[in-house]
């Protein structure tokens, strides 16, 4: 019996090494085969991840810049695209229509944390955001989360997502990390951020972990300041960096670098960690051993901008080690001054193709040597579809008790005492779901109490009962 087990054990592992070098081999051969049609500047512009739209300041409605993308792809092979605002149908119409013009396909990519509803808000449901998933204790729900997140990206033909955030939320400062982190515990943020990376990515969805080294610690919003981080090493060791240390050995896909500035990782003045070697080559490639695909976080921000303007801050990013630049303010400008860097030896046509086998290779995996036309078909259903159970099972998940130090107090039984329980429903006018129940489990009174109501009516009233429920609605 032992005999038949390892023989069949033998052929198991036999037959897997074969299939994966099979893959392999297919890979490669695509990836060599997509090379050789390239020409050295479009190598360089392989590494260039351009907007689709923006909201138009004024109107605040989504404009599309199809015309100028179409002419990047045209004239310079561009590597992909980020969506931002639109409704899916026109989303979809566009990304068919420029995938079928590109001569070598696109890396479609999204920054939806929370969903594509945190872009597509008009038409799709958003998904509860990172802090209310920390408040649960099941990453099975944040693998499930992440699972739900994959098949909206996949529906919509995208086959990167911007998400997780394994920032540490250690500042209550922070303008613009806040509600999008698991929280102020490291073993949480990289517990639960492995979660969702992984019902992502089993599910055919590249996750990338942000914003590296971590953007936590900070009271300035990169988008229009370069922040700065006062932090020892042996500090950012022990907190910001261990959910990145976590995730990456867990085999995340990409990470996205932070503009910060952090003088105890790189001095030179003004300098942000996106574009820093220091940073990107000594500590993430070779301290801490991470080769997976870079994107920096978006070249338009104003915490690169402020310093290297004008197309500076793509060349600076390359040099640093970056494989994509995130929205570079210009693809010609930066094409050209990466050739001119070239010539000054600050880079090399090998450090390009280096790249640029990175990014094609991370297109192969993630099927788009065979991508298909999104179905435009009941798609805004489709990509509504789950987010009702799965919000529900994530608010039933994230319920939080803060303080009982009553212990009188909870749970609510029907012992109240003479006077009873009281609710006070503030934002209706009539009996909901809620109020039902509190009337026929807890016999309580209901208050309804709008704007329109005395206030003080409701307290006098409340005053008459044991113990008062206050409930915003």
């Amino acid at each position: 019996m032992s005999r038949l087990y390892s023989f069949l054990l033998f052929t198991f592992l036999l037959f897997t090494l074969s299939t994966q070098a099979q893959s392999t081999s297919a890979a490669d051969r695509w990836v060599d085969s997509v090379m050789k049609s390239l020409s050295k500047e479009q190598r360089i512009a392989q590494l260039m991840i351009v907007r689709l739209s923006q909201l138009d300041p004024k109107t605040r409605k989504p404009v599309f810049f199809t015309t100028q993308v179409t002419d990047l792809i045209n004239k310079y092979n561009i590597g992909g695209l980020c969506l931002f605002q639109g409704s899916p149908a026109d989303q979809a119409t566009i990304i068919n229509k420029l995938q079928s013009i590109a001569k070598t396909p696109l890396m479609m990519c999204i920054d939806a944390e929370w969903g594509v509803g945190m872009r597509l808000y008009e038409d799709v449901l958003p998904l509860p955001k990172q802090m209310m998933l920390g408040a649960m204790r099941d990453k099975q729900v944040v693998y499930d989360y992440g699972k739900l997140v994959a098949e909206q990206c996949k529906r919509l033909g995208l086959q990167v997502n911007y998400a997780p955030v394994v920032d540490v939320n250690n500042n209550p400062n922070n303008p613009v990390i806040n509600d999008r982190s698991f929280g102020e515990d490291k073993y949480k943020v990289a517990n639960f951020g492995i979660a969702y990376m992984k019902g992502m990515q089993d599910n055919g969805v590249m996750a990338t972990a942000k914003h590296f080294p971590g953007h936590g610690d900070v009271a300035t919003d990169s988008h229009y300041d370069l922040p700065v981080i006062n932090k020892t090493m042996e500090e950012l060791d022990s907190l910001e960096l261990y959910p990145f240390k976590e995730i990456f050995n867990a085999g995340v896909g990409a990470v996205m670098v932070a503009h910060l500035y952090i003088p105890a990782i790189d001095k030179t003045k003004n300098r942000a960690t996106s574009l820093s070697p220091a940073n990107i080559k000594d500590l993430m490639r070779d301290k801490m051993g991470y080769q997976g695909l870079t994107f920096t976080d978006g070249l338009e921000m104003q915490g690169v901008q402020k310093y290297y303007p004008n197309g500076a801050a793509s060349l600076q990013s390359l040099i640093a080690g970056n494989d994509m630049l995130c929205l570079p303010t210009d693809v010609p400008s930066t094409i050209t001054a990466v050739k001119a860097a070239i010539k000054k030896k600050q880079l090399s046509w090998d450090d390009i193709n280096m790249h640029c086998r990175k990014v094609l290779m991370a297109k192969y995996m993630y099927g788009l040597e065979k991508a298909k036309p999104i179905q435009l078909t009941n798609l805004t259903e489709d990509l509504n579809a789950g987010i009702e159970d799965m919000t529900r099972r994530v608010a039933q998940n994230a319920i939080t008790l803060v303080r009982n130090e009553d212990k009188g107090l909870l749970p609510i039984t029907t012992s109240l005492g003479k006077k009873g329980l009281a609710y006070v429903a503030i934002g209706i006018t009539n009996d909901n779901a809620m109020t039902r129940r509190m009337k026929t489990e807890l016999g309580a009174q209901v208050f309804f109490y709008d704007n329109n109501g005395s206030s003080q009516a409701i307290i006098n009233n409340a005053k008459q009962f044991d113990k008062v429920i206050v409930g915003i609605h």
